[in-house]
């Protein structure tokens, strides 16, 4: 588990990102925590503190998995917002929520549609 990510799923995601001129993190840390729920502020700069850079509810248990099978596996993690991380953002609304996480289905899906015909199995 030193690597739960496959290098090669994660250059072409970033590579399919760039084509699509989608906005990106070429890599990041995920922690994984127990939801759903959002993080409290003194979790969400505790887990920075840690070197998280996304705090997630469902990556650990998949990536376990696939890791176990040797399945290659790479994460898209959709930021929803940031209201914890910063003092100066006002509390984040489920709606809001909803909103982004809309807009950012509707790249993903495209990013997948564009790269899964990419991958040499």
């Amino acid at each position: 588990m030193a690597e739960p990510f496959s290098k090669q799923l994660r250059e072409l995601l970033n590579q399919t990102c760039e084509e699509l001129k989608l906005k990106h993190h070429k890599s990041g840390t995920v922690i994984t925590i127990e939801g759903s729920r959002f993080s409290t502020k003194a979790e969400s700069r505790m887990f920075r503190s840690w070197g998280a850079d996304i705090i997630n509810m469902s990556i650990s248990p998949e990536a376990i998995l696939a890791n176990e099978l040797q399945i290659p596996y790479a994460v898209i993690a959709m930021s929803t917002d940031y209201d914890c991380l910063f003092d100066d953002v006002p509390p984040v609304t489920w709606e809001e929520v909803l909103h982004v996480f809309k807009q950012n289905a509707d790249k993903v899906t495209n990013l997948l549609i564009t790269a899964i015909p990419k991958i040499n199995v």
